[in-house]
């Protein structure tokens, strides 16, 4: 799931926005979450996550820069896009790491190549992701999310920390090659998330969410040490 939000004082620009990401969402098969709103004040008392965020620079009392400025010394991590009728204005999207700007009035054309370009990035992007095909949809689910993964007959099941799970057909070999060293393959049927281990003792992973995950005697000297070694890279 992409959560998407629109941050503009003027609705028919909001609305039109909502629109055109919307229909370039459905033809990928990708499910979203759009939110509104009409000005920074109210998108910074927003406190759910955001994955895309289109914020309209000028805006009455305060702009989009400074509500920019705010989010990212908050530590928004997501993709920032400016809409602004003035192109000087752009210069200064530097300062907060936007992804790319749209000019008002909008061309269809620069929106969807724009909006192409950023779906590469998020898959691509450092904050590593897994892209999980199921049918003709597509779901981009943030490594952070995961709590631990486990195969049963040949079917992968993510079990999140929303508590959702998501279930696709994988092979657990082709799925440890997706994820990156904080994840770790603890027994033949899991692999845990080592941002969510809370304790290990007697052969089973405690997990923060209150999991419980066997850990198999092969593999219970090498997690001691992988334990370690994710606490210098991760956690330092």
């Amino acid at each position: 799931m992409i959560h998407v939000a629109i941050c503009d004082d003027e609705k028919y620009m909001s609305d039109m926005i909502r629109r055109s990401v919307s229909d370039f969402f459905r033809k990928k098969n990708m499910e979203i979450t759009i939110s509104q709103f009409s000005s920074g004040e109210s998108l910074l008392k927003y406190e759910k996550k955001i994955d895309i965020l289109f914020l309209d620079i000028q805006m009455k009392d305060m702009d989009g820069m400074d509500t920019a400025k705010e989010l990212r010394d908050r530590k928004f991590k997501g993709f920032l896009i400016f809409i602004t009728v003035l192109k000087e204005m752009v210069f200064r999207s530097f300062e907060v790491q936007a992804f790319d700007y749209l000019v008002k009035p909008i061309d269809e054309k620069y929106f969807e190549k724009m909006m192409e370009r950023l779906l590469a990035s998020m898959k691509n992007n450092n904050e590593a992701s897994l892209l999980v095909q199921k049918g003709y949809e597509s779901t981009i689910i943030p490594f952070e999310d995961i709590v631990f993964c486990e195969i049963i007959n040949r079917k992968v099941y993510l079990h999140l920390v929303s508590s959702e799970i998501i279930d696709f057909y994988d092979r657990i070999e082709n799925l440890e090659t997706k994820l990156d060293s904080r994840f770790f393959r603890c027994h033949r049927s899991y692999l845990i998330n080592l941002r969510h281990l809370k304790s290990y003792k007697n052969g089973m992973a405690y997990m923060e969410s209150g999991e419980e995950i066997p850990v198999s005697r092969l593999r219970s000297k090498e997690f001691s040490g992988v334990i370690l070694q994710y606490m210098k890279e991760w956690r330092l």
